[in-house]
């Protein structure tokens, strides 16, 4: 592998290369790494028209030696000319450096999918990198975010403030954009540990909560919304627990009467049983806190959503009375 001295003037950034994003502050670490001990790795570029080079990797530690003002740098001098080996090049090298950003690598997935000039298959991409097809989709979903929440985004796990992990967003991924966009911010503004944004999505993919509540439950906090996610379980489990059992007596004789009646004819007369007499609910306004409210508001829902059920069922077995 040879190694060449070449002009800086005569070297090019490749604008079209997936990194994009250069930290200041990195920058400034690597340019003062150059002036005290040298450049310790040759970019790498490809030659073009006129006599002159374009980078393929090594951007950062061609500005940094820019901004040193040194007039040339030591490169590898590629004679690769495929669009689609320059651009997987430039990805796996990335791919080992800090600060590719998982966005800038989502959308150089995306790009190989995409653009008509590479037009690859997530299987192909998953063995030139060496990376699965899992990793290379979950990385693609971070584009269904808009910009406020990309912008946010970071590599590592390490919870921060104002700031997003891919396994904070993995959670919500396939949440409704009203919705997905709205938590995001929520999470990475209240730090919310990847535990409980699991809650927070399964309490907003509840088929049992209405959409109206949903909209409402996005004015609370992350950790407002993880206590309504308990109190809403919480209700659930008590409403699934089976009633007392009937005293011995009046227990055998509904069950001497079970033994003349059709399976039918049991369910009704236990619906019966189990439904209470019919009160006059209040008219008025009601008063509560907001913070009883909002899980009122839920059990609402899936006691309405539950007594619509079992009435379609009954209406259908009378028509075929």
């Amino acid at each position: 592998m040879d190694i060449h001295e070449i002009s800086m003037h005569l070297i090019d950034e490749d604008t079209d290369q997936p990194r994009y994003q250069f930290d200041e502050e990195a920058l400034q670490e690597l340019m003062k790494s150059i002036d005290e001990i040298g450049l310790l790795s040759p970019i790498k570029v490809r030659t073009t028209t006129n006599s002159r080079y374009k980078i393929i990797y090594g951007n950062r530690r061609y500005k940094a030696n820019k901004m040193l003002g040194r007039p040339t740098i030591a490169c590898i001098v590629s004679d690769v000319t495929d669009e689609m080996e320059i651009y997987l090049e430039q990805i796996a090298e990335n791919l080992t450096r800090e600060g590719f950003s998982p966005i800038e690598e989502a959308e150089a997935f995306h790009k190989l999918m995409t653009d008509a000039k590479f037009s690859s298959s997530i299987k192909y991409l998953a063995s030139k990198l060496g990376k699965s097809e899992a990793y290379i989709k979950n990385k693609c979903d971070l584009l269904k975010f808009g910009n406020a929440v990309k912008k946010k985004i970071v590599s590592g796990t390490e919870i921060r403030k104002d700031k997003l992990t891919e396994d904070q967003l993995l959670p919500i991924k396939d949440l409704p954009m009203e919705h997905r966009d709205a938590l995001a911010l929520i999470i990475a503004r209240d730090e919310l540990p990847v535990s409980d944004v699991k809650k927070i999505a399964r309490l907003f993919k509840d088929k049992e909560i209405s959409e109206n509540t949903k909209g409402k439950l996005l004015y609370k906090s992350g950790p407002d919304l993880v206590e309504t996610w308990s109190v809403y379980q919480n209700n659930r489990a008590e409403r699934a627990k089976p009633a007392a059992a009937p005293k011995t007596a009046v227990k055998a004789e509904k069950t001497k009467k079970a033994e003349k009646s059709s399976p039918l004819q049991i369910k009704l007369q236990q619906l019966l049983t189990a439904l209470p007499a019919l009160e006059q609910l209040p008219a008025e306004k009601i008063e509560m806190q907001e913070s009883v409210k909002e899980s009122f508001a839920l059990n609402l829902d899936e006691l309405i959503g539950s007594l619509e059920m079992h009435l379609a069922q009954w209406k259908k077995i009378k028509e075929q009375i």
